[in-house]
């Protein structure tokens, strides 16, 4: 058990983005590397209506139930992962929505009404399902300022950013930058993992370390070989926990 203090290291976080029919082949994928290494509680960040396809898996749905009831956990994130706001930002902002995440960072400009639609949305269909929500994350981490407010209004235990964990409920935070690669060109191929294994190694004191493994991952066995080989480094150190067990440590 994870005791109170955010000075005492000790905790990994996996988790497997991108939830969805069209992307579950990959995320088996991951899944089974995953667990070739060991086999520890996963956090499921799942998209109910994926570039809004609201087609059912029974597939999917029956192992993400499996898992539940192994101790993983599944997460909202978000409700499309498509971002059709409307062009408001400015260069910087239409850098990161139209290049940098390929228009998927759904909430990055949207309104507080519109978030909370599709917050609530996503929650009813995890209702349906009978499945608990503890967390939801954002797609591609970015939030509107007014989506901040409608995340507040849904009683979530956590949220997480790129660089840290959100503790909801004790309104705190904690410093943790996602390892995570950079998979959609060669150059960032070849430079993320060795930025994920620098980033883990300054994070060797600090309480938390998050690892994010995305579908497009599973495309590139040389990612999937590093994955494994850090997950289990650090899991030499590292107690493996779900983001939601993280974040019940410090009720």
């Amino acid at each position: 058990m994870l005791q109170n203090d955010l000075s005492d290291p000790g905790t990994l976080c996996v988790s497997i983005h991108d939830v969805a029919p069209d992307t579950w082949t990959e995320c088996e994928v991951l899944l089974q590397a995953v667990r070739a290494v060991a086999d520890i509680p996963l956090t499921w960040l799942v998209i109910p209506h994926y570039h809004g396809n609201g087609a059912r898996s029974h597939q999917l749905e029956s192992t993400l139930q499996q898992m539940l009831e192994h101790g993983h956990e599944l997460a909202l994130h978000g409700y499309t992962h498509l971002d059709d706001a409307p062009a408001r930002a400015g260069p910087v902002g239409s850098l990161v929505r139209n290049v940098y995440t390929e228009r998927e960072g759904e909430f990055a400009a949207l309104d507080e009404q519109e978030a909370r639609r599709r917050i609530a949305l996503g929650l009813e269909w995890f209702q349906a399902r009978g499945w608990p929500v503890s967390g939801f994350v954002a797609p591609a981490w970015l939030m509107s300022q007014q989506a901040w407010h409608a995340v507040h209004a849904f009683p979530f235990l956590y949220t997480t950013t790129f660089t840290h964990f959100h503790l909801l409920q004790q309104k705190r935070e904690v410093f943790s930058p996602s390892l995570v690669y950079t998979a959609r060109n060669k150059g960032g191929r070849a430079l993320s993992p060795v930025t994920a294994s620098t980033i883990a190694y300054l994070l060797k004191d600090a309480p938390l370390v998050r690892f994010s493994l995305h579908p497009r991952d599973a495309h590139y066995p040389a990612l999937v070989r590093h994955a494994q080989h850090l997950i289990a480094r650090l899991l030499e150190s590292r107690m493996p926990l779900t983001k939601a067990a993280f974040a019940q440590a410090y009720q």
